[in-house]
């Protein structure tokens, strides 16, 4: 014949029906249901004071936790998320130890807990692993005003149906954001004015890194813009990551997400009033704000100090070495080389390129120290980098 198959609960319910009918002693009950005496006995009193409710299965967790996150921590804990709403356990962790050092805070997964139980975060699907920055074959990034990187950031609708474009200016080394300045047009002449104003502000850096899109690049010779000829004369080398990879950027990209977490969702009504988001979002990200990367729980604006180069008055000349041939780009951007017309971008129209020779019919052509390609004497064309044949 079958076994017959029984659950806890039925097993227990039996157990106190034999006991109630008086025809067993505990001693006989427990060995017939197979369970030690002091078991038996817990059944009993649960059973006379609950009934077959108090059958059912305990908690054998503990009452008290000697380990437990004291109240007034978890407090403070939830109540600088909500001031912060954006701001991860890493980044809380980080602030209290460095502004609240007296006290014993919990380890980051336990903020996280923390954070959970009062359902102050939401899950989300893991995605691609984040990319390490990629600074090579760019310039090394040592101290600040090194690099800088420049971005729109993608444009979204505000409350009143325009679109707002922010444009974000970053220190690569300390992470400083130095601009978030929201435009309706990504224009050359407004992003110009952008950059005039912190150039005034914070001086010039030594290159700036930024992706291969309108204002700050062009298909012309060299990816010249006018705004990358501008950066040219003050000795500011553009630096573009390659079209597609926006990890050659990664930490000002990173930045990007933090900044649309915190700023644009949602959207605020008008340009002015998200503007105050973006300037009240600068300041945390600066002044208060733990950047995990900078070691510490330290601040970017711990680490930013203005340039030593500053703005000049008046936009200098490119200068060129005396071994080079200097030639002046002509208005519909023709320049004269040995009596033919060779052209090189209108983009340059008014300026002066210089020519370094390599053998006696090749020509490395340069605006400022910006390399554009060589010039072949022999069927007076310029070869752009990448379609040069050695």
């Amino acid at each position: 014949m079958p076994w017959k198959e029984t659950c806890a609960m039925e097993e227990r319910d039996a157990f106190l029906r034999a006991w109630w009918s008086g025809q067993f002693t505990m001693s006989e009950l427990c060995q017939r249901f197979a369970v030690s005496r002091p078991t038996g006995y817990k059944w009993m009193r649960r059973g006379e004071a609950e009934g077959r409710q108090g059958l059912a299965e305990r908690s054998r967790a503990p009452h008290r936790h000697p380990n437990a996150t004291a109240a007034a921590q978890v407090a403070a804990i939830v109540a600088l998320k909500r001031q912060h709403v954006t701001w991860g356990p890493v980044t809380l962790h980080d602030w209290l130890y460095r502004e609240r050092p007296a006290v014993t805070w919990p380890a980051v997964s336990t903020i996280g807990e923390i954070l959970k139980r009062h359902g102050l975060v939401q899950s989300r699907s893991r995605g691609r692993p984040p990319v390490p920055p990629h600074t090579q074959p760019f310039a090394t990034v040592q101290a600040p005003n090194d690099v800088w990187s420049a971005d729109f950031k993608g444009h979204f609708p505000l409350g009143d149906g325009r679109r707002c474009h922010p444009l974000t200016i970053s220190d690569n080394y300390s992470r400083y954001l130095l601009c978030c300045q929201g435009m309706y047009r990504p224009e050359g002449m407004h992003t110009r004015a952008c950059f005039e104003a912190v150039f005034r502000e914070y001086g010039l850096p030594r290159a700036l890194r930024t992706d291969n899109g309108v204002p700050f690049a062009s298909i012309a010779l060299g990816g010249l813009s006018a705004l990358a000829v501008w950066l040219v004369k003050l000795d500011v080398m553009p630096e573009r990551i390659e079209p597609g990879q926006p990890q050659q950027n990664g930490r000002h990209e990173r930045m990007h997400r933090t900044l649309k977490a915190a700023t644009a969702n949602p959207p605020k009504g008008s340009l002015s009033a998200q503007q105050r988001a973006f300037n009240h979002f600068r300041h945390e990200y600066n002044d208060e704000r733990p950047h995990r990367a900078l070691g510490g729980g330290r601040r970017p604006g711990e680490l930013y100090r203005p340039s030593t180069r500053g703005l000049p008055a008046r936009t200098p000349e490119v200068t060129y070495p005396d071994d080079f041939a200097i030639r002046k780009v002509r208005q519909e951007g023709h320049m004269k080389w040995e009596g033919h017309e060779v052209f090189v971008s209108k983009t340059l129209a008014g300026e002066q390129v210089g020519l370094k020779s390599l053998d006696h019919d090749r020509w490395e052509l340069y605006f400022g120290r910006l390399p554009l390609g060589i010039l072949d004497a022999r069927t007076h064309k310029i070869l752009r980098p990448g379609t040069i044949k050695v």
